[in-house]
């Protein structure tokens, strides 16, 4: 007997996160064997006592079974941990929190796994430009060098000669690595292969850091009221904007404002600037920007790396300087940008990303405001509390980690039912308005590429020597073609919006930073990888998902299948066999109104035979 699921509006409607105010029903089923006098709602949100609700007897089923009711209407955004306590005649029970939603009956009245109710601002609203389309993340420096001549004068910073280098990788003496090696990639080589991403279906370009620094990952910002000369200029930006947005992209930018370069116009370690330094006296207008223990020699740094110290985000002028009327952050949305990707979303503290969402939306409302969050954002905890990321007053949506991390452990050998649980999970606790904009990615600059993860040798902790020495062999990257196909199909059909990190389409391969960062392999791609993800894309542009809900299949565990939903019917039909077998894959309701195919299978009795390694999307 199912005693309650969270996940079933037979027990819980409506399923996942409410807008404040929103009446959920709750209702329980329980054994008339076991002598229920009582039945109680216990909840728990951060910084309140324990609340009770009494449930109240609703009758019997006639199988055995009673039903236990009642109604919670949350009156603030905030996070709601909640469980059932029961007084029976054998004592005291709690139904807690078991797998996929289900409840599982514990003797006494302790608290144990709890179920998560969560309540956002009824006035959350979230950009539509980007729910049903495609994202694509480019590395700036390594994805097309245009040849165009850079204003770049630093002689510190190494350049190849040619784009198909191997990139840097190898410390020096001391151990460090410096990140100095260049490959001239652009804005304007970006701008001339908009079409190649329009032909993917792309509708939002998400660059890594494109503001003056030192490194070739632009994350020890220089300044950030400057392009940095070797990727263009202010203009240039402002045509790749343009340009895109005639192709129907939007372009978002990624921040990073928890920290600055040490060799900074802020920081100025090295006086390569002719501003006043925090670094060099108290007098600077930047020093209360900074945490210093022993002025100038000892500060606090971005994981103890000397070369990014942190900033006070809450220090007025900082804030000032960020979020104000003429800040940095509306200045690059009036540039031509629609919106900002936060580098370390969970270090950055609540008023300045409070201020942050006011200050963007108050620039443009429709701009979007996305956050580095790997892992389940909606119950995050950093500077000791609960994060309120997606209540509506920060972020408009996330990273997804979570999908990226279910679908990779499922295609390297997971059960089905972890990858729904965790499908399930997070759309159980993120509001919808954030759900239909997940970054769906599948590996990105801070991971490894994806072909790798999927067929090569786990690396577990080795050192970059070791990583430079194993490319996949030839069986290991015919294996990984096939477990990348699949992967692409369950992320291009998730809900969220799929985001191809540069080079995924074209079969680039690699450990984590910086042989995960080489430049795209122009004339060299994996022509069979760019066409599929160009038929995903294509089936991205028909299908049209967006606001469509998710319901899993039941499946052998080597297949994983579910349906999107739209008002009640299914959208879409997606099923993947990871396995070297033919698998049968039931689908329990009429598809006779998806006409469009993606993949290969055979009609069975009550459903569909994928061969070994084939997938199937309806729509």
């Amino acid at each position: 007997m199912t005693y309650f699921c969270s996940r079933d509006t037979a027990y819980r409607d409506p399923f996942g996160a409410v807008a404040e105010n929103t009446a959920v029903h709750f209702r329980l089923h329980l054994p008339r064997t076991l002598g229920c006098r009582g039945a109680f709602l216990r909840l728990h949100k951060a910084g309140d006592p324990e609340r009770q609700e009494g449930l109240f007897w609703a009758g019997e089923d006639g199988d055995g079974g009673e039903w236990w009711e009642c109604h919670f209407a949350p009156n603030v955004p905030g996070v709601f941990f909640y469980d059932f306590l029961l007084k029976t005649d054998g004592g005291w029970k709690t139904l807690s929190a078991g797998f996929r939603g289900g409840a599982d009956l514990c003797d006494g009245g302790d608290i144990r796994e709890m179920w998560q109710l969560t309540c956002y601002a009824a006035d959350f609203k979230t950009p539509d430009w980007l729910a049903g389309g495609v994202m694509y993340q480019i590395f700036p420096d390594r994805f097309y060098n245009s040849g165009t001549p850079k204003t770049e004068t630093r002689q510190d910073r190494v350049l190849h000669e040619r784009f198909d280098e191997e990139v840097g990788w190898k410390p020096d003496f001391m151990g460090r690595v410096h990140n100095d090696d260049f490959f001239g990639g652009d804005l304007k080589g970006i701008e001339q292969k908009l079409d190649y991403l329009s032909s993917l279906g792309v509708t939002c370009l998400y660059l890594n850091p494109i503001f003056e620094a030192f490194s070739n990952h632009r994350y020890d910002t220089a300044c950030y009221e400057r392009v940095d000369g070797l990727l263009g200029s202010e203009d240039d930006l402002r045509s790749l904007c343009a340009a895109a947005k005639a192709r129907g992209m939007r372009v978002l930018l990624d921040g990073v404002f928890s920290h600055t370069g040490d060799d900074s116009v802020y920081f100025n370690r090295y006086g390569r600037y002719d501003t006043l330094g925090a670094f060099q006296s108290k007098e600077s207008p930047y020093f209360s920007w900074y945490r210093f223990h022993d002025w100038p020699e000892s500060y606090q740094s971005w994981w103890g790396i000397d070369v990014l110290p942190e900033v006070e985000e809450t220090d007025p002028a900082y804030l000032d300087y960020m979020t104000g009327e003429g800040g940095i952050l509306r200045r690059w949305i009036l540039c031509g940008t629609s919106g900002w990707r936060l580098d370390v979303a969970d270090e950055l503290p609540d008023p300045f990303l409070f201020a942050l969402r006011a200050a963007v939306k108050a620039e443009d409302p429709d701009a979007l405001v996305l956050g580095e969050v790997w892992e389940d954002a909606s119950r995050k905890e950093s500077y000791g509390a609960l994060r309120p990321y997606l209540l509506g007053g920060q972020l408009d949506s996330v990273m997804n980690y979570p999908f990226a991390a279910a679908i990779m452990n499922f295609l390297r050998g997971g059960d089905a039912g972890w990858f729904y649980d965790a499908v399930e999970r997070i759309c159980e606790h993120y509001p919808p308005q954030v759900t239909r904009l997940l970054m769906n990615h599948i590996g990105t600059h801070d991971t490894p590429r994806a072909l790798t993860a999927l067929a090569g040798e786990p690396d577990d902790g080795r050192d970059r020597f070791w990583k430079a020495e194993h490319p996949l062999t030839d069986e290991q990257r015919a294996h990984g073609k096939r477990l990348l196909k699949l992967a692409a199909v369950l992320q291009y059909c998730l809900p969220g919006v799929p985001s191809v990190y540069y080079g995924d389409e074209a079969g680039m391969e690699g450990y984590g930073d910086p042989f995960c960062r080489r430049p795209y392999p122009w004339g060299r791609e994996d022509a069979e990888l760019v066409d599929w993800y160009r038929a995903l894309g294509e089936m991205r542009q028909t299908a049209r998902l967006q606001d469509d809900g998710f319901e899993a299949l039941s499946t052998p565990e080597d297949v994983a299948a579910f349906a999107r939903l739209r008002d009640g019917a299914p959208s879409l039909v997606c099923a993947v066999n990871r396995s070297g077998e033919e698998r049968e894959v039931e689908i329990p309701f009429p598809v006779d109104g998806l006409s469009h195919v993606f993949g290969t299978f055979t009609p069975s009795k009550n459903g569909v035979k994928l061969p070994a390694f084939g997938c199937l999307i309806l729509f």
